[in-house]
């Protein structure tokens, strides 16, 4: 009878299992949930204008029907990996939510330069290359780790509501927290305070009477410019007129 008992029990397991695979992409929540930890408690901070890295496999879920490379669709769900990372190391997300704000992504635009075959190892690198008063403009590349050749460039437009993108950007810029983070850091941190103040150019006349400025904002990409435009002009010719 106890026999019968857990054997049904153990059906009863494997069923929800299963039923939260055909409902849910359950490796994909679970997958982020580890990406999370890591960022939060495992890897180093890194500062605002640093470039951090997470590494993938193209695995059998990943390829395209023809069994070759990866699938297209699979690149910018790797990128929700690659930002989560990002957003942890770098304060970003808690800075944002502080301030009583919160970011969604507005856009993205991704150009494919060479397949990523079946099980070839990459690594994503994130980057952010502007802002405005509105967005964060973030540079992801898809790197083949043998020969740092790059597979894939894509460009993302992270939209914050609730609150100045320019103030967040501040704020993360500032010697006080480029101080924390580095505080923070381990000891095998390749990243020095020098090295991260210095990175912000930052106004120490201002930053000593509590106005954090920055002097040497990134310039405008011109491609970034174009992208901008052509938005603009999409979102304008959606309008009801």
């Amino acid at each position: 009878m106890a026999s019968s008992e857990y054997g049904f029990w153990l059906i009863c397991c494997l069923f929800s299992v299963l039923l939260l695979f055909c409902l849910f992409e359950l490796h994909y929540f679970l997958r982020m949930c580890l990406c999370v930890f890591l960022a939060r408690f495992v890897k180093r901070k890194c500062h605002i204008l640093e470039t951090t890295t997470v590494s993938g496999i193209c695995l059998t879920n990943d390829i395209d029907t023809l069994l070759y490379h990866m699938n297209n669709a699979r690149y910018l769900r790797e990128l929700d990996f690659a930002r989560v990372d990002f957003y942890e190391r770098t304060n970003l997300y808690r800075t944002i939510v502080a301030k009583g704000g919160s970011v969604f992504q507005g856009a993205s635009t991704i150009r494919y330069r060479r397949f990523i075959r079946p099980f070839r190892r990459f690594k994503i690198a994130s980057r952010i290359i502007y802002w405005d008063e509105q967005s964060v403009f973030m540079e992801h590349r898809f790197i083949r780790p043998s020969d740092q050749f790059i597979h894939c460039i894509a460009i993302c437009r992270q939209r914050i509501v609730d609150c100045s993108a320019e103030d967040v950007m501040n704020e993360l810029l500032s010697p006080k927290t480029a101080q924390l983070q580095a505080s923070r850091n381990t000891l095998s941190s390749t990243v020095t305070l020098d090295h991260a103040i210095a990175s912000t150019n930052v106004d120490q006349d201002m930053a000593e009477n509590g106005q954090v400025h920055t002097k040497m904002k990134p310039d405008l990409p011109p491609e970034i410019q174009k992208w901008i435009e052509y938005n603009d002009l999409s979102s304008k010719n959606l309008r009801p007129t």
